[in-house]
């Protein structure tokens, strides 16, 4: 079994100190373990993509079983509060081989084969100071410059250290710096690597470490703002603006996401030229168990959007399969979703959308192309009885483009999380 994320030894460094002073005082000892939490989420997947023209490999086909232990303790009484959190992480094979690796589902070996099982290992020190906490090691972060992805067997982990403060009634403060990050179908604890889908950027350019901070502000009931700033470092530095909104009209309620990032090559801007403006966002109207949403997201510079690899870019259009993210690109999505409950079928809901992109730059060469996208999706949520809290969900996707590999993909995911204490 391959071995524990480096991270761990770190981590328990200062463990070590946070531990001893969890444990001098009774009071403080109770609070430790009082305000702890514990549960186990199970998440099976299996995953086809067949590509549909061009050459290499023409199936990706896997199916695995994920386990997420998630311990979290409370923090010792007093000014300063010290915790401790603890990730336990598996995967196991149920299926793969013969040519259909890649999914994400696994890691592939060096012989091309995958393993029977992979695990690891996060864990994380955190002291809280009123409404300020430091939390050092294993983080899955869901920011607008830097969102772990999660859509496979075990989340992406990042490795460094994030403070959030709330000490301001509606406003929030983020920050730190991440100088690690192990893949969702990895155990080992790397370097950060810049994405370079469809060749928009050199590939394998890896960074030191990301900066970032940014602010989450509540203007007023339904309406929030923010702003974040990142660099990763020697690569590209990032300017996010962002406001929701959420009001109730005619019966229903209509939302906006509306989504302003800036991107600019930084220090010795190792990957080349970072040159985009990703203008974005999605308009929704909800109303009786319909949900009806228009997206638009327009690339404009010199170069497509910039964002880490194996992360989930922070765009309206980032869907199932792609991204919509070339330089120069314009896509619209439809997007339509239906609550059954509304018709006497509770846990049962349904999504379709359909995204379009034209004017894209084609790497290499002076041309444009489009690309098109359908996903649909089927979700229960079984209601009650043993099995209360499992949930189905039935995901398929269509893509077509003029320059990249057409692609249809299957998905059917079974999860549970369960509470221990």
């Amino acid at each position: 079994m391959p071995t524990a994320p480096r991270q761990a030894i770190s981590s328990l460094s200062l463990l070590s100190l946070a531990l001893p002073t969890a444990l001098l005082a009774p009071m403080a000892h109770a609070a430790f373990i009082e305000d702890s939490s514990a549960s186990l989420t199970t998440t099976n997947i299996y995953l086809n993509r067949d590509f549909r023209e061009g050459t290499g490999q023409n199936k990706r086909e896997e199916w695995g079983q994920g386990f997420l232990l998630d311990l979290r303790s409370g923090f010792t009484e007093g000014t300063v509060g010290v915790g401790v959190d603890a990730m336990g992480m598996l995967g196991v094979k149920l299926d793969s081989g013969g040519g259909r690796t890649g999914t994400d589902l696994l890691p592939v070996q060096d012989d091309g084969g995958t393993p029977d099982e992979f695990s690891r290992l996060g864990l994380t020190a955190k002291v809280k100071v009123s409404e300020t906490e430091l939390r050092y090691g294993s983080h899955i972060p869901e920011l607008p410059v830097v969102k772990a992805s999660d859509s496979r067997l075990l989340p992406q982990v990042f490795e460094g250290g994030l403070l959030t403060s709330s000490e301001l009634d509606g406003l929030t403060f983020t920050g730190g710096r991440l100088d690690k990050v192990i893949d969702r179908a990895s155990t080992n604890s790397e370097d950060i690597v810049l994405n370079s889908k469809n060749g928009r950027y050199a590939g394998n350019i890896t960074a030191d470490h990301l900066d970032l901070a940014g602010f989450d502000y509540t203007f007023t009931k339904g309406v929030t703002g923010r702003y974040y700033f990142a660099d990763l470092d020697d690569i590209y530095r990032q300017h996010f603006f962002g406001l929701q909104t959420s009001h109730a009209l005619g019966g229903g309620t209509l939302s906006s996401d509306l989504r302003l990032t800036l991107s600019d090559d930084s220090g010795a801007a190792k990957a080349g030229k970072v040159d985009n403006r990703a203008l974005n966002g999605m308009v929704s109207y909800a109303i009786s168990g319909h949900k009806f949403g228009l997206g638009y997201q327009d690339m404009s510079g010199d170069t497509g959007f910039a964002y880490i690899d194996g992360s989930d870019p922070f765009l309206v259009n980032f869907v199932q399969i792609n991204d919509f993210a070339n330089a120069d690109e314009r896509s619209w999505q439809a997007r339509y979703d239906f609550d059954f409950a509304k018709v006497g079928i509770p846990g049962l809901s349904f999504m379709t959308r359909y995204i379009s992109g034209d004017d894209a730059k084609i790497t290499g060469s002076d041309q444009t192309g489009g690309e098109w996208e359908r996903n649909t999706e089927i979700k229960y949520v079984v209601q009650s009885g043993a099995l209360k809290d499992v949930y189905v969900r039935l995901r398929n996707a269509s893509f077509r483009s003029d320059f990249a590999r057409d692609a249809d993909e299957n998905r059917i995911i079974v999860g549970y999380t369960m509470p221990i204490w």
